[in-house]
C-alpha cells in the first residue's frame, strides 16, 4: 500500500472520526478527586475501535484516592520487523466542565457546528486520540518492514500521571530504541514542535487568622485582607527575584499565576479566619522549583511575624523539566519533514510552558516530540476541536509512521 492511498482512506474517514469522537465525549472520564469514577468507561469503548493490532493490552492501576476505581491504561501494537516501536501517546482523562452557565451547549453532549465539534475533552486531549487511531489505522500491520506501530491511550494525565503514563515507565512498558510523539500542545499553524518544557510546581497557601463579626473587626484576624496582600507582595517578589527570560519558550518568562481560591465565609457580615489560594508556577529550567519553595516560605514567615496570622505553604504537584529532546536525530528529521509535506510549513522547535506526558520520558533519558495542528480552547467553556485539525494530524502522523516503519 502506497502512502497516497493511506492519506485518502484519512481523507474519507470525515464522518467516522466525527462520529468516534463525539461518542467518546459522551462518556466523562473525570478522575475521583474531580468527582468522577475514572477512565474505564471511556477505555472500554475505545478498546472496541481498535481493530487490525497484533495486541491490544490493558493496565489497571488502582486510584491512590479510591482504590476501587481502577485507571485504565491502553497499549496496542502493530509488530514490525525491527527493534523499537513508534508511539503517539494521548490521554484519556478530562478536567472537570467548571460552570455548566458558561457553556452554550452541554459539554457532555457533543455538538457539530460550523465544522468543529464541541464538547469537553473534544481538543484535549481527544483530538490525539483521534488522530493517532485514525493515522494507525489504514497503515496494514503485514507492511511493516521495519519498526513497529504503538499507541498508548493513558490515564490520570490532568492530575498526576501517577496512575498513567508514570507508572507505564516505571514499570517496563517501552524501550530504548522506543519513539515518542505526544499530541498535547499545538501552535494555530503548525509550524511549532515541543522539545523542552518549563519546570512547573502548583502551591497551595493557607491563610488562618480570626473570625470575627463584621461590625468588630478589631477583635479578630482577617484572613483574607491579610491574604491578599500576602498574595500581592509575593508575585511582585517572585517576579522579580526570577525574571530572566529564555527566547526558547513561549511565553519566553516564568509566569506564577494566582488560580484557584474556595469561598471564605458564607455571608457578608462575617470576618474569615482562614482564606485559601493556590498558584500555578511555571518557571524556565535555570531556575529550581526548590528555591522557588523557599521564596515563598521566606515571604510567609516575614507576613506571619508582621502581622500575627498563620501561613502554610503545601506543594501540590512539581514536574521538574528533563533534558530536551534531541533535534538532530533521523526521527526528528522524518517528523519534521512529515509535518512539511501536509501543511506546506516547515516548524521549528521550542519550549513550552504547559506541562505533558513528554517530560515524564524526557526525564528518563529518552526523546519525546510534542505536536498538532491548532489549539487552545483547552480547560476552557466551549471547548471545541476543528475537524479539519484532526484529519491534518492523522495525516501528518501517518506519514511520519510510514517513514519509519513500512
Amino acid at each position: 500500500m502506497e502512502l497516497r492511498e493511506i492519506l485518502d482512506k484519512i481523507e474519507r474517514s470525515r464522518e467516522d472520526i466525527t462520529k468516534t469522537m463525539s461518542a467518546m465525549i459522551r462518556i466523562p472520564a473525570l478522575a475521583p478527586e474531580n468527582g468522577g469514577v475514572g477512565e474505564g468507561k471511556r477505555a472500554d469503548m475505545l478498546i472496541k475501535c481498535l481493530e487490525g493490532y497484533d495486541s491490544v493490552i490493558r493496565v489497571d492501576v488502582p486510584d491512590e484516592t479510591d482504590p476501587s476505581i481502577m485507571r485504565p491504561n491502553i497499549l496496542a501494537k502493530k509488530n514490525g520487523r525491527e527493534k523499537g516501536t513508534v508511539w503517539i501517546i494521548a490521554h484519556m482523562d478530562t478536567v472537570p466542565a467548571g460552570d455548566l452557565n458558561d457553556w452554550d451547549t452541554p459539554p457532555f453532549e457533543p455538538t457539530v457546528k460550523d465544522g468543529k465539534i464541541y464538547g469537553r475533552g473534544t481538543e484535549d486531549n481527544g483530538q490525539a486520540v483521534i488522530s493517532s487511531m485514525f493515522a494507525s489505522k489504514f497503515i496494514l500491520k503485514e507492511t511493516l518492514t521495519k519498526r513497529s506501530i504503538g499507541i498508548a491511550y493513558v490515564a490520570d494525565e490532568e492530575t498526576s500521571s501517577r496512575m498513567g503514563i508514570e507508572y507505564l515507565l516505571d514499570h517496563g512498558y517501552f524501550g530504548k530504541d522506543d519513539v515518542f510523539l505526544v499530541p498535547d500542545w499545538g501552535s494555530s499553524d503548525g509550524t511549532m514542535i515541543d522539545v523542552t518544557e518549563k519546570n512547573l510546581v502548583w502551591l497551595q497557601f493557607d491563610i488562618f487568622g480570626k473570625s470575627t463579626h463584621g461590625s468588630t473587626p478589631n477583635h479578630g484576624l482577617n484572613a483574607y485582607r491579610i491574604g491578599t496582600h500576602f498574595l500581592s507582595e509575593l508575585m511582585d517578589v517572585f517576579e522579580v527575584e526570577y525574571c530572566k527570560g529564555d527566547l526558547y519558550f513561549d511565553p519566553p518568562v516564568s509566569t506564577f499565576e494566582p488560580t484557584k481560591s474556595p469561598q471564605t465565609v458564607t455571608n457578608i457580615n462575617t470576618i474569615p479566619g482562614k482564606y485559601e489560594f493556590s498558584m500555578d508556577i511555571r518557571v524556565i529550567p535555570e531556575y529550581n522549583i526548590d528555591d522557588i519553595i523557599r521564596t515563598a516560605k521566606d515571604l510567609a514567615k516575614r507576613f506571619e511575624s508582621e502581622t500575627g496570622a498563620r501561613i502554610s505553604v503545601t506543594e501540590i504537584q512539581r514536574h521538574t523539566s528533563g533534558k530536551a529532546s534531541s533535534t538532530d536525530t533521523p526521527e526528528f528529521n522524518a517528523f519534521v519533514e512529515a509535518i512539511e509535506s501536509i501543511i506546506g510549513k516547515r516548524p521549528k522547535a521550542m519550549g513550552v510552558g504547559g506541562a505533558t506526558c513528554a517530560n515524564f520520558f524526557r526525564a528518563k533519558g529518552y526523546d519525546a516530540y510534542v505536536w498538532e495542528m491548532g489549539g487552545g480552547t483547552l480547560h476552557g467553556p466551549n471547548e471545541y476541536v476543528v475537524i479539519d485539525n484532526i484529519l491534518i494530524d492523522a495525516k501528518v502522523f501517518a506519514t511520519f509512521l510510514f517513514k519509519l516503519c513500512v
